[in-house]
């Protein structure tokens, strides 16, 4: 199933040729791409965007992939957009560091573009799904005295 309608991604890379290879195969499967190239810059539009979800490169000028995930995922506001590291950086130290700070999933380069895509789409989808059980977790269930009345009111609830 694919998640793309609407969903916005941005893309953090300071490589220009990866960065424009993964933004043209991201809108080609049907999401908004906004593209950041350093540090600074990748943390700057993820708070003022606040996309679905980051693709991050670790190595960057300024400020690196591991604390750009450190800020936001420690920051209320940000912390469940899913952050996907996708990086050079292979090593077992690298990966461990990387869950340590928050990173969602990380992706070695080389790297395939439908695996790529996979673990995008179920990132989205699980964030969507633990976004809607937190949703229903904070609005109570009305009561109803008959089955259809519970049917008709949960309804209601997710038009809203």
């Amino acid at each position: 199933m694919n998640q793309a309608n609407g969903k916005k991604i941005l893309v953090v890379d300071d490589e220009q040729d990866i960065l424009l290879l993964i933004k043209c195969r991201l809108e080609s499967a049907g999401y908004d791409v906004i593209t950041a190239s350093t540090g600074q810059e990748g943390l700057e539009r993820a708070r003022k965007e606040a996309p679905d979800l980051i693709v991050l490169d670790l190595m960057l000028p300024g400020l690196d992939g591991y604390q750009i995930c450190g800020i936001l995922k420690h920051d209320r506001r940000y912390m469940k957009i899913p952050i996907l590291i996708l990086t050079a950086r292979a090593q077992s130290k690298d990966y461990e560091l990387g869950m340590k700070v928050g990173a969602d999933a990380y992706i070695t380069k080389p790297f395939d573009h439908q695996t790529l895509l996979i673990k995008i789409e179920e990132l989205l989808a699980k964030n969507n799904s633990s976004l809607w059980s937190e949703a229903v977790k904070r609005e109570p269930l009305p009561k109803a005295d008959t089955p259809s009345q519970s049917i008709a009111s949960n309804e209601k609830r997710i038009k809203k």
